[in-house]
């Protein structure tokens, strides 16, 4: 959703560098650092933003050779997932070292890319199995963040509808036993199911939860 991204961008002030694929872009860690701090609070933890960049014509995501945290005196390799988006540590020393965040690029054609920020589930919070409880803590995390950033732009902020699993295999599907089904991939649980306090049984983990939000 591209205006999640946008708001996502506009909430935490970064503005969007245009890289072209086949070359490297370098952003500096301080521009990332303050805003990585607003997910490090207890209502907050289970929460990471994943960062990559999108192709400005197709919407494909431009594919990430390397990325890495750069300092004088060491380089910080970053996962890559197969989404082609890294996440980053909130460390102050970091911040001190004057740091940046060197992305190499493969893609044959040179194409115009735009940074996307995704607001995603930490990878510990991904299991095949939920209790009720559980499920109303990572809808409260997501409800957390956008209330703490609605606090002065409440008028653009979305309200939390329910949550997205995502699976690893994009045609996957499987009916669940009092939950609905995994279809092309996907699991959603609106707040209607939600609230029926169920536990959630999974045939295995997903490789990542979001909200489903809406802006009305």
């Amino acid at each position: 959703m591209r205006w999640m991204t946008s708001l996502l961008l506009g909430i935490l002030g970064i503005s969007s560098p245009l890289a072209y694929a086949t070359s490297s872009l370098d952003v500096e860690y301080h521009r990332f650092y303050s805003h990585l701090q607003k997910l490090t609070g207890e209502d907050t933890q289970a929460l990471q933003f994943a960062f990559g960049f999108i192709h400005h014509d197709t919407a494909d995501m431009c594919a990430i050779d390397s990325a890495n945290i750069v300092t004088d005196k060491q380089t910080i390799a970053l996962d890559v997932s197969a989404e082609q988006r890294f996440t980053l540590p909130a460390e102050k020393a970091l911040q001190l070292a004057d740091a940046s965040v060197h992305i190499v690029f493969t893609d044959n054609d040179i194409k115009p890319c735009d940074m996307s920020v995704q607001l995603e589930t930490r990878s510990e919070y991904l299991k095949s199995y939920y209790s009720a409880e559980e499920l109303t803590m990572l809808v409260g995390q997501y409800e957390a963040f956008f209330n703490e950033m609605g606090s002065f732009l409440s008028f653009m902020m979305p309200s939390v509808k329910g949550l997205n699993f995502q699976f690893s295999d994009p045609y996957l599907q499987r009916p669940l036993k009092d939950a609905p089904p995994i279809t092309s991939g996907m699991l959603a649980l609106h707040t209607e199911w939600l609230n029926k306090n169920k536990p959630l049984i999974l045939p295995e983990p997903p490789v990542r939860i979001t909200a489903i939000a809406s802006a009305d």
